[in-house]
C-alpha cells in the first residue's frame, strides 16, 4: 500500500485529496463500495480509513490511540495535522475547521514498516463491514438503512496494543452490537490484533447509521445484490 498514491502534498506538512484518490483507496485498498466514496457521488467524502492510515504514516503509532471523526473531508481541502499537546493532534483545514481528533499515548513508534503493516491489516478488515457485518445486525434488530440513501458514517475508533514491535498483524472480530435510538443506530465492531496465535492488542470501530426504518428482507437482499454487482463491475 503506497499511500503517496492517494493524496497530494500541497505545502510543507499540508495535503489534500481528489475524488479519485478517495474512491480508488476505498475500492482498491479497502474493498469498500460505500456510495459515499464513489467519484460521482453528490455527497462525497474521503474514507475514514484513508485518514487513519495517513495519520499512522505521518504521526507514528502509539500503544493507545483514539480517533474521533468530527467532519466529512471532501475533495480539494488543504489539511494539516496540528499538534495540540503531547497527547492530542487534530486534523484541520485552512479555516481551522476540525475533521479528526486523535488522542495517543506518549510512547510513539515511527517505524514506517510497522505503521504500514498495521494500517493495511486494519483497512482490509474495516472495509468489509457491509454486507457481512451490518446486514445480520440489522436483521437481528429488525431495522435497516434507507436503500435510496444508505448512509453509514465512520464515527470513531480506538486501538490498544500490547507492544510496538510485531510484524504481521491479522485482525479478528470479537464482538458486534447495534444500538438503536429513534431513526439512528450506533454499530460497534470490536476486534483483536493477532501475531500468529498470540493476541497483541484490541480495538473498536464505531459507525453511525442514519434514516433507519422497518427491516424488509427483500429490499435488503436487493441492496446486497446491487452492492455485489457494483463491486464485480469495478473489478472487471
Amino acid at each position: 500500500m503506497n499511500l503517496s498514491d492517494y493524496y497530494t502534498s500541497t505545502a510543507v506538512d499540508r495535503f489534500s485529496f481528489t475524488r479519485e484518490n478517495g474512491s480508488h483507496f476505498a475500492k482498491d485498498v479497502a474493498g469498500d463500495f460505500n456510495p459515499l466514496h464513489d467519484q460521482e457521488a453528490k455527497k462525497f467524502c474521503i474514507p475514514g480509513d484513508l485518514l487513519f492510515a495517513l495519520a499512522l504514516s505521518k504521526l507514528g503509532v502509539s500503544k493507545q490511540m483514539r480517533f474521533n471523526f468530527t467532519g466529512m473531508v471532501t475533495e480539494g481541502v488543504s489539511l494539516e495535522f496540528a499538534l495540540k499537546d503531547q497527547h492530542n493532534v487534530t486534523l484541520l483545514d485552512d479555516n481551522q475547521k476540525e475533521y479528526l481528533s486523535i488522542e495517543h499515548a506518549a510512547e510513539v513508534s515511527h517505524n514506517e514498516a510497522f505503521a504500514s503493516a498495521l494500517a493495511k491489516s486494519y483497512v482490509a478488515f474495516s472495509g468489509h463491514t457491509f454486507p457481512h457485518v451490518l446486514v445480520p445486525l440489522m436483521a437481528e434488530k429488525q431495522v435497516m438503512i434507507n436503500p435510496a440513501r444508505p448512509l453509514v458514517i465512520y464515527q470513531k475508533m480506538s486501538i490498544d496494543l500490547d507492544c510496538l514491535d510485531f510484524t504481521n498483524p491479522v485482525l479478528e472480530m470479537t464482538d458486534t452490537t447495534l444500538d438503536i435510538t429513534g431513526k439512528r443506530g450506533s454499530v460497534s465492531l470490536k476486534f483483536c490484533f493477532k501475531e500468529g496465535d498470540k493476541i497483541v492488542g484490541h480495538g473498536e470501530k464505531v459507525m453511525v447509521l442514519s434514516g433507519l426504518r422497518e427491516f424488509d428482507s427483500e429490499v435488503i437482499n436487493a441492496l446486497v445484490v446491487d452492492y455485489d454487482k457494483r463491486k464485480q463491475a469495478y473489478s472487471k
